[in-house]
């Protein structure tokens, strides 16, 4: 069969329609191929192999242990009833750990049972004392609910758990407040709603037995560092009641996690980490796109053929503040340039990649997740899916969904139930499905794009074979530095260890918002401020310079009649609302920030399959207003960014290098929009945009070069932008294997003299204020960060540079100017003369 490469023109089905029909297809419950005979069928559909390794993760067997002498009979015999006949070994230590007293997170892999290391001993204290109440968090809705149904079945007396979250009727909120004993919600919903009505849950917090924190491991950079001080908020409220509860985390494998968890609660805190559990086999391929031929009119990386649809991958457009992209100042710092084109890809992307194993996995009837990076690309991967299996077998492609954020409550609920009973046979979503929830049955998952981390990794490979079954996952490389490092130095998957979580509680920017809501919801004291750390002295005097605290002898007052106004995630302020102009019909929400991306006038919006054009996007209002549309063109923004230096934290003189840490003011403005056509990827047009600029303070790590060094290593003058340009994209794309973030946190720029080094400069910046810790990272692994990076574009085998190497998917330059050969030159200038 021939491999569809979903052109403009009708695809070639790769499925026989007459081997296929409805009644082939299994509803995903009954034994599908195994693994590695489905890894074969799905290597030899198409021309040459695009597997780079193949490693056998092997089953293990698990280690039980005795039920708890402390565990109530009525709760054993509960668990029993839901098959858990004998728990783990390292379930029963954590839970002995929590119930004696002492803070603890467990954290271990993908189905190992930590929900019930923590259960055993909220629900026991729950069963011996009626008064007590347990408050669990978890990062998303879907999470929470699916731990809700978990507690509710185990039909324990008393316990009346419930969901508090912003999708809870008003109606039974109060219900909740004077009633569950568990209540299960999410850290937004803690910081915007429990603690600001800290009187009106007095009760339920002054009998507060344990904090439940799930999937800790998401807590990092300014997220994290804002739910860290959200604890620490709780602590004290719960503090001023008479209680001091019991914090128990679960986190997936990661580095350290004693001190991560110790970090974002404040508390000590003990780590379970020895994995008793069984598991089941995993084979886990590198999968890399074939190439495609020069004259093949190749579209550019990761677009896709669904009319209107952008292309590009950018998982997340960013807030305000947050990195846009990776920017070249040449010719002028901070300034555009003309229309270029971007280069041609080199190899099939990886959302068309997905979207075909997606269409032969379901084709197997083989019940598969496929996880893709941006919102964007999930409804484009689930809907050339669809096509591909409708051509195959009409009505085929109805067992294939996209699931992302943004879609209404009962969208999310239906899809997550037509997942669960196999009615949906393939599922394209966002990482909103890679947290805890149990989606036991799935055989197979793809990931289109490392994720960033090597936790997310593992979390979402994870997400299949969950019931002990043979698993298969497959990890899709895009186009991009990363991706293409890693499927050919797979050591660096498979031989490394999980990544340590990054946050900074410390931030001024996170730390003096969160001593204002904290001040509003009463007054500080100096006690107080020694629960929030290091630098809350210094964070209050600014508030009461600035007018925004009020002292007295009793401590510090918010002086305002409305509270702060903090946003959590760092996502630019409250959601906009996509609305179609004729009907008046809400189709979803967009966050503030990516709105200038993803909702400008003129945008291509797409929602469950459809194509949308905006009309008109309201910020003040938070509203975009569009009409379905399918053009035969796709929609790119593009923007420009200027820097300079604030201060110089730390610095490393290494002769004709300099390597920095500092702070810097990054200015950056949405300018215009390019329309391609989706099936060549030609530039139709630039269009103007008049959207405002977004000015951010944060933390950068840069390295200088002197202009005769460069000359000594053969880098002629015309050719240092580019060079620079090329080593500046490549060190962006690497940077996520030595910091947990991902390419989307973290912005760029280069420039041949910058006005404040008056030398040839390297920039790479977080992309939140005050920071996330990223550039900090950079900083402390430069030597090791910056000899990936080279070896990344040195082994490329591209001859003038392309997307696996030092092109950029969110380039505000059109990739322009680059020198592949160069940027290897300069990196060599740069460790040859740093210190290891």
């Amino acid at each position: 069969m021939t491999t569809n490469d979903f052109s403009a023109a009708r695809p070639t089905p790769r499925h026989d329609p007459e081997s296929l029909s409805p009644a082939t297809v299994s509803a995903g419950h009954g034994p599908g191929p195994a693994p590695a005979d489905l890894l074969r069928r799905l290597r030899a559909r198409g021309a040459g192999d695009p597997v780079t390794h193949v490693e056998r993760v092997p089953a293990r067997a698990g280690v039980p242990a005795p039920w708890p002498s402390w565990a109530p009979a009525e709760l054993q015999a509960a668990f029993t009833r839901r098959g858990v006949v004998a728990p783990w070994q390292h379930q029963v230590q954590a839970a002995t750990l929590a119930y004696e007293g002492d803070h603890v997170v467990v954290a271990t892999g993908t189905a190992s049972g930590k929900s019930l290391a923590y259960q055993l001993p909220a629900l026991a204290t729950l069963l011996a004392d009626p008064r007590a109440t347990v408050l669990y968090l978890a990062p998303t809705k879907a999470l929470a609910a699916d731990q809700l149904r978990a507690v509710a079945a185990l039909e324990l007396e008393g316990v009346r758990p419930a969901c508090y979250d912003g999708d809870t009727p008003r109606a039974e909120r109060e219900w909740i407040r004077r009633h569950s004993r568990f209540v299960l919600t999410n850290p937004d919903m803690l910081h915007h709603g429990i603690l600001p009505g800290h009187a009106q849950w007095s009760g339920f917090l002054r009998r507060l037995a344990y904090v439940v924190i799930d999937e800790c491991h998401t807590y990092r950079g300014v997220f994290g560092s804002h739910v860290a001080h959200v604890l620490r908020r709780l602590r004290r409220q719960c503090a001023r009641f008479g209680a001091t509860p019991v914090f128990v985390l679960a986190s997936a494998t990661s580095g350290d996690p004693a001190t991560a968890a110790g970090r974002l609660t404040g508390l000590p805190v003990t780590a379970v980490t020895e994995d008793a559990s069984p598991r089941g086999g995993v084979t886990f391929a590198l999968w890399e796109p074939p190439l495609l031929p020069p004259d093949s009119g190749a579209t550019p990386p990761d677009s896709s053929s669904v009319p209107g649809q952008a292309t590009g991958d950018r998982s997340s457009a960013p807030a305000p503040g947050q990195a846009s992209g990776d920017h070249s100042s040449a010719p002028a710092p901070g300034q555009a340039t003309g229309d270029h084109d971007d280069l041609r890809q080199v190899r099939r992307s990886a959302l068309r990649e997905t979207a075909d194993l997606l269409a032969d996995t379901v084709a197997e009837g083989v019940r598969t997740l496929a996880f893709v990076r941006s919102r964007k690309g999930a409804e484009v991967v689930a809907a050339n899916a669809r096509r591909s299996l409708d051509d195959a077998v009409p009505g085929l492609g109805d067992r294939v969904a996209a699931y992302r954020g943004g879609y209404l409550r009962e969208e999310r609920r239906e899809l997550e139930r037509a997942l669960l009973h196999g009615d949906l046979l393939g599922l394209a979503s966002t990482n909103a499905l890679e947290l805890g929830v149990d989606l036991v049955g799935l055989d197979a998952v793809l990931i289109c794009g490392y994720p960033g981390t090597r936790a997310s990794l593992w979390q979402q490979a994870g997400r299949a074979g969950r019931s002990g079954q043979e698993a298969l996952a497959v990890l899709v490389a895009r186009d991009d530095p990363l991706d293409t490092y890693l499927v050919h130095h797979p050591e660096a998957i498979f031989g490394a260890p999980v990544e340590a979580t990054v946050l900074d509680p410390a931030n001024r920017y996170v730390l003096a918002p969160q001593l204002a809501c904290a001040a509003a919801e009463a007054p500080l004291t100096p006690a107080d401020l020694v629960l929030f750390g290091d630098g809350a002295k210094e964070a209050v005097d600014e508030l009461v310079a600035a007018g925004a605290l009020r002292q007295r002898p009793t401590g510090w007052y918010w002086r305002h009649r409305e509270r702060p106004e903090v946003d959590l995630r760092g996502e630019g302020g409250a959601p906009v609302c996509v609305v179609e102009s004729a009907t008046g019909r809400l189709l979803g929400t967009v966050d503030g920030g990516s709105s200038h991306f993803l909702l400008h006038p003129g945008a291509v919006y797409l929602h469950q399959g459809v194509s949308y054009v905006v009309d008109e996007l309201d910020l003040a209002d938070g509203c975009a207003l569009v009409h379905v549309e399918e053009p035969d063109w796709s929609t790119h923004a593009r923007d420009v960014t200027d820097l300079s230096v604030v201060s110089v934290r730390s610095y490393v003189d290494a002769g004709p290098v300099g390597m920095f840490l500092g702070e810097v003011d990054v200015t950056s403005q949405v300018v215009s929009y390019q329309r391609r056509r989706i099936a060549t990827g030609e530039v139709i047009d630039t269009r103007p945009l008049d959207l405002p600029a977004r000015e951010l303070r944060t933390v950068a790590v840069w390295f200088t070069l002197s202009p005769q060094s460069l000359a000594l290593a053969g880098v002629q003058s015309a050719d240092v932008p580019g060079a620079l340009h090329a080593a500046e994209h490549a060190a962006i794309g690497l940077l996520p294997l030595m910091a947990t973030c991902d390419r989307w946190d973290i912005g760029g720029l280069s420039t041949a003299v910058h006005a404040d080094t008056e030398a040839p400069t390297v920039f790479v910046y977080d992309g939140h204020p005050g920071g996330a810790g990223f550039a900090e990272r950079a900083y402390g692994t430069a030597s090791a960060w910056l000899r990936a990076t080279r070896d990344a574009i040195a082994e490329c085998g591209c001859e003038t540079g392309c997307p696996s190497c030092v092109q950029s998917p969110k380039c505000g330059n059109g990739n322009n100017p680059l020198s592949k050969p160069d940027a290897i030159r300069v990196l060599d200038v740069v460790l040859a003369n740093l210190p290891e």
